[in-house]
């Protein structure tokens, strides 16, 4: 018979190599599932890696990518971090995007020093308020937060597919529907041949890193996501304070669409995410909610994201293999999250042991 029982409290090392052979086993698990499309994996795999770090331009297209990934995730933790499921990060992207496309439209004469801080704030308030509705919701109502959250990522998209096909289309656009593109004082500047996002993401995760770890109002998040009774019994406000965390988680994460639009879109489009805010859950939760493992993991899905792009062009590949494989590693991943938590032992039943007694 097998029995499952509570695991005490893993030491650092014993973790990470659960984590270590869930990985392994992801990845000999992809690569018998490539073996039965007959394809070489280790062929897969190598192009993966050429195709997302392969060439200076490759890499850049890679970290592109990690930049409004990361700041997702880092946006997503602050929430999960309270045990506040926001699913609505997508949502909260393109809202931040819509606010800093606003700002360029009222003061589009600003210099950059002054136009893309501007921006940023704009990003931030747009994101952090639009997170702020569900916080409400389920303070005042109890309502789930993932529902509302998952609900408000389509309110979010559609508005701004309205503006792209009405009140804001471009009248020079050529008969495309779009929204006109920003010009050299709203678009974020470049360090080493990548926009300066990459700096920023860096100093976001380190500042959450030390606000979650180092602080009373970490503590009190923390506190809040273990039982909100205890932490009243402690004398903390719960309401200030997880309106405040989800203010900066979806600040967090319409930063990451301000990014998105002022470095990499140069405008406002309805399909500028890319799924990246369903995406930086999986990511999130793969990094235990602690900031800096974020960036690595967001990084590494970057590349399965890149990577997967060359296979469809260098071995007629479709680009859904990389998601494939991103669910296998998500799968082998998560179930080992059950050995982390418990331990399984296996016991002769009673009538056996009679048995053998007689």
């Amino acid at each position: 018979m097998i029995r499952k029982s509570a695991r005490q409290a893993l030491s650092f090392k014993k973790k990470v190599f659960i984590n270590t052979a869930a990985v392994v086993s992801a990845i000999a698990a992809s690569m018998i599932i490539m073996a039965l499309m007959k394809l070489n994996p280790f062929e897969v795999y190598s192009k993966i890696i050429n195709g997302s770090l392969g060439s200076a331009y490759r890499f850049r297209e890679t970290v592109n990518k990690a930049i409004p990934l990361t700041v997702l995730s880092l946006g997503t933790g602050m929430a999960f971090k309270m045990k506040f499921w926001n699913i609505g990060a997508e949502g909260q992207f393109y809202m931040g995007a819509f606010g800093a496309t606003w700002a360029v439209m009222l003061f589009p004469q600003l210099p950059a020093p002054v136009l893309l801080p501007l921006m940023a704030v704009f990003g931030f308030v747009f994101g952090g308020l639009f997170a702020t509705v569900p916080a409400l919701l389920k303070i005042k109502w109890g309502t789930s937060e993932t529902l509302v959250t998952l609900m408000m990522n389509y309110i979010a998209q559609k508005w701004v597919g309205y503006l792209q096909y009405g009140p804001w289309r471009d009248p020079n656009g050529n008969g495309f529907p779009r929204i006109a593109r920003f010009e050299s004082n709203a678009i974020l500047p470049s360090v080493c041949g990548i926009h300066i996002g990459w700096i920023i993401t860096l100093v976001l995760a380190v500042l959450l890193f030390i606000l979650l770890l180092r602080t009373k109002f970490g503590y009190e998040v923390s506190v809040i996501g273990e039982s909100t009774n205890t932490a009243r019994y402690a004398g903390i406000n719960v309401k200030k304070t997880m309106l405040l965390a989800i203010l900066i988680s979806g600040g967090l994460c319409g930063l990451a669409g301000m990014m998105q639009a002022s470095a990499i879109e140069n405008s406002l489009t309805d399909n500028m995410s890319n799924g990246l805010g369903f995406t930086a859950v999986i990511t999130t939760w793969l990094s235990r909610l602690n900031p800096l493992v974020m960036v690595g993991v967001s990084f590494l899905f970057s590349m399965l994201l890149q990577g997967g792009s060359f296979l469809q062009s260098s071995m007629q590949i479709p680009a859904s293999m990389a998601q494939i494989l991103q669910g296998v590693i998500i799968f082998f991943v998560l179930g080992s999250e059950f050995f982390v938590r418990y331990k399984l032992s296996f016991t002769r039943s009673r009538r056996n042991t009679n048995t053998e007694a007689c």
